[in-house]
């Protein structure tokens, strides 16, 4: 008998407990079922006030004309146009005028134009790139469109491109392909050097014998707004080379008195970090001007 009422006994509590745990079950499906039939309420009740609306906001996304563009792509280009607005800003001082001075046999039109939308971004006016072998002179609409793609790529800007001015050769006149915003870029060559120079001086010396201008007035001075009329560009303050020779290679000898020239290895692969630590260390350099 004892042991009959045992086996009573757990068999109690196995239905209680299964009597507990149903009514848990019970519960939870009841909480959820009102859950659902809440939202399905509510959700009846606001749909033909979202249906109201969605024609406005259409309406809305046609008349702007950047509603359906990338938003990855915008953030990032935004995101990038403003570390590089704040990096040129962080700087003790930023050159007005950049020259890039590439010093190896094949260059690349990619890195160059990286290397120029960069230095724009950053809030470079001036930009010349040179050989000495006047590569970039002879294929500049390639570099044109290589600068122009880089600029929508990198900034993500179609409207306000750079103007690019090409000095043409044996000319004082320039070459316009685009005409926006401030920055410029001016593609050199061993010819805007001393051919320049030797240029102006038979200017000045052409007037004498016309008598446009007497002996006296030849003078350093004289040559010189000669050279920055033909030119029309700030001296370079930073000169960044790229290459093995230890050589100015014929780059603006008139305009280079007071340049700073600092040296990469190579141009091609180079980064946005490389130009930021010359630029860095070009803010750093003390220029004494002869003191």
């Amino acid at each position: 008998m004892v042991l009959l009422y045992c086996l009573l006994w757990r068999l109690l509590l196995v239905l209680v407990h299964i009597n507990k745990a149903l009514v848990s079950w019970l519960r939870v499906r009841l909480r959820n079922w009102k859950g659902r039939l809440w939202e399905r309420a509510m959700a009846a009740l606001l749909l033909p006030v979202a249906l109201a609306g969605f024609p406005d906001h259409q309406k809305e996304l046609n008349q702007d004309p950047h509603a359906n563009t990338n938003p990855v792509t915008g953030n990032r280009s935004a995101g990038r146009r403003s570390r590089w607005l704040t990096d040129g800003r962080s700087l003790e001082k930023l050159p007005v005028h950049i020259g890039l001075l590439v010093a190896e046999e094949e260059p690349s039109y990619t890195d160059i134009a990286n290397l120029a939308v960069w230095c724009m971004a950053v809030g470079i006016s001036y930009v010349s790139v040179y050989d000495s072998h006047g590569m970039f002179r002879k294929n500049n609409s390639r570099l044109l469109e290589e600068i122009v793609r880089q600029q929508q790529d990198l900034l993500g800007v179609d409207g306000s491109k750079c103007n690019v001015e090409f000095l043409s050769k044996g000319s004082d006149k320039h070459q316009h392909h685009v005409v926006s915003c401030r920055p410029t870029v001016k593609v050199l060559s061993p010819e805007d050097g001393k051919q320049s120079i030797v240029q102006a001086a038979q200017q000045l010396c052409r007037s004498v014998e016309n008598k446009e201008r007497s002996s006296k007035d030849i003078s350093v001075s004289m040559l010189d707004l000669l050279l920055r009329e033909s030119k029309n560009v700030p001296d370079p303050e930073l000169v960044v080379k790229f290459g093995p020779v230890d050589s100015t290679l014929g780059f603006l000898p008139w305009h280079i008195r007071l340049t700073e020239f600092i040296s990469l290895p190579s141009h091609r692969n180079v980064s946005y970090e490389d130009l930021l630590g010359v630029l860095q260390r070009f803010g750093a350099c003390q220029q004494r001007l002869g003191q």
